[in-house]
């Protein structure tokens, strides 16, 4: 069966102008346009759209997707199985916020009790499973399961207090990144606050702290582009120069 641009945006539930915008940047060409000019897409174009639309609720950008959509290695069908699995994690960690959020309503009509604690073991639990399910294999192999099991129980045990000052934390990293890169400079004092800022991050969930455990973690923010997208999406070339900056800095 053949679409028009229209047809298709109704059919899928999205709009005719994100289909032409996808067109644009060739993400999703139409198969052929017919002698009025209007674009026409056949089933490889709905198959492709479909796939595109998963990988946009698992909040992958349109750059990655065009990587993968058009990598030789790519398999649908293998694609459509990671899916999946990413969606039903995805629920998972839905459901456990959507549980806390039952159990706090039931806690401010005083039919439950509900401790600082438990509010906030739904958000430090689905920290720890994305953190395994992106990262889990990588660090696991560089620092041993014993460590990273400490480092998750260590996670879980936050008090609310600690866990917002985590956060907070964080944001300050990803703020003094951009400033820091802009210095150009190693030495500059943009980029000694932005290590100090990222050990005090990891101490969050650290069970103890060294150099050599920080500058291995550094050497990943450059090896493995999963990482690296953490930081490159905040500034472009975020995380090569953070990695450069622990490791020149941490002697």
């Amino acid at each position: 069966m053949e679409y028009t641009v229209k047809k298709l945006a109704e059919l899928a539930g999205v709009s005719s102008r994100t289909l032409r915008y996808y067109d644009e940047i060739g993400l999703l060409k139409p198969e052929r346009i017919n002698s009025s000019g209007y674009r026409i897409y056949g089933q490889t174009q709905v198959n492709l759209l479909q796939q595109i639309l998963f990988y946009r609720e698992l909040d992958v950008d349109l750059e990655t997707i065009m990587k993968l959509v058009t990598a030789g290695s790519f398999h649908s069908e293998k694609a459509l199985i990671q899916h999946r699995n990413l969606l039903l994690k995805k629920r998972d960690r839905l459901n456990r916020i959507i549980a806390t959020v039952e159990r706090t309503i039931q806690s401010e009509k005083g039919v439950v009790n509900m401790s600082d604690q438990e509010k906030f073991e739904a958000f430090k639990e689905n920290l720890i499973k994305e953190n395994e399910a992106n990262y889990g294999s990588e660090i696991r192999k560089a620092y041993s399961d014993k460590t990273i099991d400490k480092s998750n129980a260590k996670l879980r045990g936050l008090s609310p207090e600690e866990y917002k000052a985590m956060q907070a934390k964080e944001q300050e990293v990803l703020a003094l990144l951009p400033k820091a890169l802009a210095t150009n400079d190693y030495q500059s004092e943009a980029t000694k606050q932005l290590v100090q800022a990222h050990k005090e991050w990891l101490m969050y969930s650290w069970k103890s702290y060294s150099k050599e455990a920080h500058r291995g973690l550094a050497t990943m923010y450059q090896a493995d582009e999963r990482f690296a997208n953490y930081y490159n999406q905040i500034v472009d070339g975020g995380a090569a120069f953070l990695s450069d900056a622990i490791l020149k800095t941490l002697n």
